[in-house]
């Protein structure tokens, strides 16, 4: 597979997008991973796929999957503590009794204490550090 300069743009494409099209749908998450194993790649059917994943209504099971695999970048380096906060807060999101975006802004939280580089891109945390 030839490293093209389009390939790139599709890959920090994907990389800055990933989680937030995991939030939306699995199954577009999973189409834009395949298509990526192409030999040829086009920047503008990845941010047509994105567009389609973003488009859709929450679904709080994608929601939550995005989350506990965000998650698993700050579990080795949290406290108790703060694993029962974060575990607390997805369950009372999936029992519908706060909105996603705290759940978000709690792992934005842990993002200000647990810098993590590839995170830090990640467009699902736009807007919202503190």
């Amino acid at each position: 597979m030839r490293v093209t300069v389009e390939r790139k743009a599709c890959e920090r494409l994907w990389a800055t997008n990933k989680y937030l099209v995991l939030s939306h749908s699995h199954k577009i998450y999973l189409k834009i991973r395949e298509y990526l194993k192409r030999d040829v790649v086009e920047v503008a059917v990845v941010e047509r796929l994105i567009q389609e994943a973003v488009s859709l209504e929450e679904n709080r099971l994608a929601v939550v999957n995005a989350y506990q695999h965000i998650w698993g970048y700050f579990k080795k380096y949290t406290t108790d503590d703060e694993k029962a906060s974060f575990l607390k807060l997805l369950a009372d999101y999936q029992k519908d009794v706060i909105v996603k975006e705290t759940v978000l802004m709690y792992l934005s939280d842990l993002l200000t204490k647990y810098p993590n580089a590839y995170l830090e891109q990640a467009s699902i945390f736009k807007g919202r550090k503190r």
